[in-house]
């Protein structure tokens, strides 16, 4: 009797990039384009506003459950952002990735170093870098929603993002959206196939062996 494929374990599959360099449209795309990934829900303090949905567009709690969760060490990072608390919250997440599934993280260095530090292996990290600050800019004033101090201030905030490309695993400059999403599905599906994501590869090989008497 031929042995089953082994069950794969879940990774957590992390895009970063400054404000205005296609992180959010290359996470929608990857969702719309790939089966057994979903996005992670944070919670946050914040109220909600128009059109969003608890425990779909985020968890929203108060700052005292807030609190707790962050005393029962129930994040895998958490951070305050303009004066509301943003954080994911470890169960599902576990669940999420013992069940084979995969979670895709929409979050900047400093959660990213939090998220490693607390889930290791599971974790890959793909940074996404502009063509150039001039485009960066340029895309920032062609949405028209930001007053001028607060370009500047994203501006700034791209450049410290941008000083810790490398630690992470994988960078790609986009240039070009279908190519750059075509690299970052040829990262995801090389991750999938990793050894360590297999857990019952070991079983497996033995079933092998075995068939060969």
């Amino acid at each position: 009797m031929i042995a089953t494929v082994p069950a794969r374990r879940g990774l957590l599959f992390v895009l970063s990039s400054p404000s205005g360099a296609g992180k959010s449209t290359l996470s929608r795309r990857l969702i719309e384009a790939e089966t057994g990934i979903a996005m992670s829900v944070s919670a946050t303090t914040r109220t909600p506003r128009g059109g969003e949905v608890d425990g779909s567009d985020y968890h929203f709690l108060t700052s005292e459950r807030f609190d707790a969760m962050l005393a029962e060490e129930a994040f895998l990072e958490w951070a305050n952002v303009f004066g509301n608390r943003y954080g994911t919250p470890a169960r599902p997440v576990h669940t999420a990735l013992s069940l084979g599934s995969d979670v895709l993280f929409d979050i900047d260095w400093q959660g990213t170093q939090q998220l490693r530090q607390r889930a290791r292996d599971d974790v890959v990290s793909v940074f996404i870098l502009p063509p150039s600050m001039r485009e960066l800019e340029r895309r920032m004033r062609a949405r028209a929603q930001d007053e001028e101090d607060v370009i500047q201030y994203r501006m700034e905030r791209a450049a410290y993002e941008i000083s810790h490309w490398d630690s992470y695993d994988y960078v790609f400059v986009n240039d070009d959206l279908e190519h750059c999403l075509s690299d970052v599905r040829a990262v995801l599906a090389a991750e999938r196939l990793r050894r360590v994501r297999q857990p019952r590869l070991i079983e497996f090989i033995r079933k092998l062996m075995e068939e060969r008497g």
